[in-house]
């Protein structure tokens, strides 16, 4: 395919800017009327090593691709704004499989009310999406980091775990569906791996409850809560038999010849959040109506992630550079 063909096709397919962006696609840079302050994050995500070709569809890469971005921003807890996708192409890439992606990447953005206000095309040794994501908030105290929580937190989750990881071992052949899962559940883990949702408006909602310390659960809870304890110097309690799992992971755990608890702590990709509250915001969350599993608690310690009912220490996903 041809550059310029390639972006006349994008400038088609992505949708306009919205009021804040005063200019889009099409220039050399990105005009965007700007809040009081900005959130940047970035995330990349390369064949062969976050996703496999053969296993998703394109509009599932580009719909990946940008959720695991908008992620880190729910992480935050602030409101997402624009975004900007950098696209690289192996050479055996057709034209529609990109203009596919990108349309599986707006779907996502006009969903959540986020603009692709730009990004690059470029040659690339395997196909490789990257996000730049920006979110405004006015009050940088209403910001949630990893290193706030406190001796005395109660720790909660949101959503279901291992669902993701349950779908990429169905899809990798490590684990089968058939006789083991009905096949709304064996749906059900797909999309989990190749749609993840990331929880912007719980993200906004475990602030407001007062959440002191958050992240986003990419590497697997194992792996991440240890970024909350190490960035906040306190010792985290989690009981596996808490941990919520989604429909069919204990039987593809069962498969992987581990159980289902300890699968959903290190399988990763769920992209739910793990956040640090006080005791008080467990009974505002059943209030507000706020769907959280209460996993743990935060101690006075050395900074370190311990599961209480588990044989052995756990960790989910750590990359090898």
């Amino acid at each position: 395919m041809r550059e310029l063909e390639l972006i006349a096709e994008l400038e088609r397919t992505l949708a306009p800017g919205g009021a804040d962006v005063l200019r889009g696609l099409g220039d050399d840079a990105a005009l965007v009327r700007a809040g009081a302050y900005a959130v940047t994050s970035v995330d990349t995500m390369v064949d062969g090593i976050h996703f496999r070709r053969g296993q998703l569809e394109p509009e599932e890469i580009g719909h990946r691709a940008l959720a695991g971005a908008l992620s880190d921003l729910a992480a935050m807890a602030v409101r997402p704004g624009q975004a900007y996708m950098a696209l690289g192409l192996p050479q055996d890439s057709e034209l529609r499989d990109a203009v596919a992606l990108a349309e599986g990447a707006q779907a996502l953005a006009s969903e959540l009310g986020v603009a692709i206000a730009g990004g690059d095309v470029t040659r690339a040794l395997s196909l490789t999406v990257s996000f730049t994501v920006v979110g405004w908030t006015d009050d940088p105290g209403e910001l949630v980091g990893r290193d706030g929580a406190k001796p005395g937190d109660l720790v909660a989750v949101t959503g279901t775990l291992g669902g993701a990881g349950a779908g990429l071992a169905l899809l990798d052949g490590r684990a089968r569906a058939q006789g083991t899962l009905d096949a709304r559940a064996a749906l059900g883990l797909r999309e989990r791996y190749a749609r993840p949702r990331p929880r912007l408006a719980e993200g906004v909602a475990l602030s407001s409850l007062g959440a002191r310390a958050m992240i986003d659960l990419s590497d697997g809870l194992a792996t991440d809560a240890q970024h909350l304890a190490m960035r906040s110097g306190v010792r985290i309690e989690v009981s596996l038999a808490r941990l919520p799992l989604a429909d069919g992971v204990a039987a593809v755990a069962e498969q992987l010849e581990t159980d289902g608890a300890t699968f959903g702590a290190t399988a990763g990709e769920d992209y739910e959040l793990c956040a640090c509250l006080p005791p008080s915001a467990e009974r505002l969350a059943r209030r507000d109506g706020l769907a959280l599993s209460w996993i743990g608690r935060v101690l006075a310690g050395p900074p370190e992630v311990a599961f209480t009912d588990a044989a052995e220490p756990l960790s989910g996903y750590e990359h090898s550079l």
